[in-house]
């Protein structure tokens, strides 16, 4: 027995013989009151004073029970001392109340278990057979009887005594014997029950700790969907909290459209659960998720108590996909590069070199020249673009080197301030760290991305406007960011998904693969391209560039 417990049972103990000695010992004064002759007055006026007195000890004992167990011993075996002097006071072998010595015999059975209850039920023996044989010592006159008991009480023969000594000391026994085997029983029946207590708390916590490791959002409801659960991974995806989610209606956490919510409800009653996906809006700065979501009937013993509901955040997933999705269309058109390469372009030389020779050697009206200029013009635009197509489709040799990315803003900046796509109006600034930010890449693919965005930013500016460049180190990944911004036309967001596909430009100069060859590029070295874009308002291009890329040669 633990010491918190024993001290718990100590305590018990007192409290009842505190109660039974004041109703018994109170009773026979009352009994000697209406009956004067029955038992002298004095020794019970002692033991009703000695019981207060051992019980205001025994309390005040009671905090050192835990080191020093003997005090159990000697409260047990002082009970069994003033239940033999009441017994002796009312008559020994002839008393009516032999049977209150099973009290000390089922505490010590309790406290101290069968061993407890044996060694209070031997003493017991030991007192009651010791009391009756002075008491009949007395009687005989070989003893003097200092209460003179025996002049007032009529004993039976020896025989019957006997007899009666016999019988209570089997009974102190045997209440020995079965109260300690209950005892026993109860000790054993506890330590199973705590340990299965303690077994099912582990499997609890064990079971919520599986619960909460899942990376998942797990949450269940009642039949009003009223959430009930909201594990860790709910509110690491969704930012809310548990106590804030518990009681709310599930769609309204999780802003679900009503369309989900009633064709969740649908697929419940048809067919079973069936995967969602719909946008949710963090509140802390995240942005819009991609959710997927399945929900279930939440199945108990007494039937369907709600719903269940799995989600994931698939944010990550849904963007995998779209770049996968627009790397097999790249695929599919540098395959077809290759072959279109030599069919048009070797050709197309032959066409452009024979026509010059044919201006030259013909005699042409002004008509004639206006209309050959049109062919080698719109000749050298084809094979312009059949050269960015290869470029971009065709896999190209590296010069990785270390390089500070100011220089590639800074003279890719000039460039642009000379060339035919600035006009009147257009402001090309440069914004670069005090301090040199060095990369390892090849600087001319990295002048070529920063010159196809910002080409395409200053044509989405037809009546002029600022045009700003870009770069500063990103500690996250260690590499750099590169950013171009404009004040032009924008891009509708239906158009965001498809702005990175070969001979999609919009605009009437270009090949439609600048934005193409810039993504491949980016991919070649592990980056990221993000593209934020309000029409009428401008576009913002950021490139992440990642440290010592693993580039693809």
């Amino acid at each position: 027995m633990n010491e918190p417990a024993l001290r718990r049972q100590v305590v018990r103990l007192i409290l009842v013989r505190f109660i039974i000695s004041t109703i018994l010992l109170g009773s026979a004064v009352v009994v000697r009151i209406q009956a004067p002759s029955s038992f002298a007055v004095d020794p019970f006026f002692f033991l009703i004073g000695l019981t207060y007195a051992l019980t205001i000890i025994y309390a005040v004992t009671l905090r050192f029970v835990d080191r020093h167990r003997w005090l159990v011993d000697l409260q047990l075996g002082g009970d069994a001392l003033i239940v033999s002097a009441f017994i002796y006071f009312t008559g020994g072998v002839t008393s009516y109340f032999t049977s209150l010595y099973v009290l000390p015999i089922i505490a010590a059975s309790i406290i101290q278990f069968r061993q407890g209850g044996l060694l209070v039920a031997t003493l017991s023996t030991v007192l009651y057979s010791g009391l009756v044989l002075a008491q009949y010592l007395a009687a005989q006159g070989l003893r003097t009887d200092p209460w003179l008991i025996s002049a007032s009480v009529v004993l039976p023969p020896g025989s019957v005594a006997r007899y009666t000594v016999a019988l209570n000391v089997f009974g102190f026994f045997a209440v020995a014997l079965l109260s300690g085997s209950l005892a026993n029983s109860l000790r054993s029946a506890g330590a199973r029950l705590e340990q299965a207590s303690s077994e099912i708390a582990g499997l609890q916590a064990l079971n919520q700790h599986v619960i909460d490791s899942l990376p998942s959002g797990l949450a269940t409801t009642d039949q009003a969907h009223r959430i009930l659960t909201f594990n860790r991974g709910a509110e690491s995806i969704t930012g809310v909290r548990f106590h804030s989610a518990v009681g709310r209606r599930f769609d309204e956490v999780l802003q679900l459209p009503a369309l989900v919510m009633e064709s969740i409800q649908s697929d419940l009653r048809a067919k079973g659960a069936r995967r969602h996906e719909f946008r949710y809006r963090t509140d802390d700065g995240r942005g819009d998720l991609e959710i997927g979501l399945t929900a279930t009937h939440l199945e108990t013993p007494r039937g369907r108590a709600g719903l269940l509901f799995t989600f994931q955040d698939v944010t990550a997933i849904k963007k995998l996909e779209h770049d996968a999705a627009i790397q097999q269309r790249l695929a599919a058109v540098g395959e077809m590069a290759a072959g279109i390469a030599h069919e048009i372009r070797n050709p197309l030389a032959s066409m452009s070199g024979s026509i010059q020779i044919l201006r030259q050697e013909l005699p042409l009206s002004s008509e004639q020249e206006q209309l050959m200029d049109i062919v080698l013009r719109e000749s050298e635009r084809l094979n312009t673009t059949i050269r960015s197509f290869l470029a971009y489709a065709r896999p190209q040799r590296f010069q990785i080197e270390r390089f500070d990315m100011r220089r590639a803003l800074n003279d890719t900046a000039l460039l642009l301030r000379h060339s035919a796509e600035v006009l009147e109006g257009h402001d090309i600034a440069v914004d670069v760290p005090a301090s040199e930010l060095w990369y390892e890449a090849d600087e001319g693919q990295i002048k070529q991305i920063v010159w196809n965005l910002a080409t395409n930013g200053l044509r989405a500016m037809p009546g002029g406007g600022r045009l700003q460049l870009t770069s500063a180190f990103e500690p996250s990944s260690e590499g750099v960011v590169l950013t171009v911004q404009d004040e032009g036309i924008g891009i509708p967001a239906d158009e965001l998904d498809s702005l990175f596909q070969p001979f999609h430009g919009t605009f009437a100069k270009g090949s439609g693969l600048g934005l193409a060859i810039v993504h491949r590029i980016v991919t070649d070295y592990n980056g990221e391209i993000r593209v934020s874009s309000q029409p009428g308002r401008g576009t913002t291009v950021s490139v992440r560039l990642p440290a010592r890329a693993a580039v693809a040669s």
